[in-house]
């Protein structure tokens, strides 16, 4: 039982000195899970593109866009909040964005880039910035 003991907090000791990552956080309006094809029907890119509702234009804006790495980038329902959530890692950042809607289209035009004559990419207001991991020590 002892050597028991002592292997758990070994653990504790072990897990509590490893860096902890902290996500980047984001809650949109919208996120439109695309799948492009060429004209051929050839499948080009899959990609998340992420919007917010502008009031003013009575539309949705496009505030961001990824490329679908992995099946686990893509949104899934989160019961708990009534939202969907998509988590990724994004180059060296955890990243969680949540949106009320989701949708799936199929298109032979990229919606992103269409987007970008209704508002260029300098004035969209992007996804939160990385936040540096944080390293917790196991106190003594």
């Amino acid at each position: 039982m002892t050597s028991l003991i002592a292997a758990s907090i070994l653990t504790l000791a072990i897990a509590g000195a490893a860096p902890q990552e902290t996500a980047a956080v984001d809650k949109v309006d919208l996120i439109e899970v695309n799948h492009l094809y060429d004209q051929q029907g050839r499948h080009v890119i899959d990609q998340l593109i992420f919007y917010d509702w502008d009031s003013s234009h009575g539309r949705f804006q496009v505030r961001a866009w990824r490329l679908i790495k992995s099946p686990g980038q893509m949104p899934q329902r989160d019961w708990s909040k009534d939202t969907y959530v998509s988590y990724w890692r994004d180059m060296h950042v955890m990243r969680r964005v949540y949106a009320s809607r989701i949708k799936e289209t199929w298109t032979t035009y990229d919606p992103e880039v269409l987007e970008r004559e209704v508002l260029p990419i300098e004035y969209r207001q992007e996804l939160s910035q990385a936040v540096p991991s944080r390293r917790r020590i196991a106190s003594n």
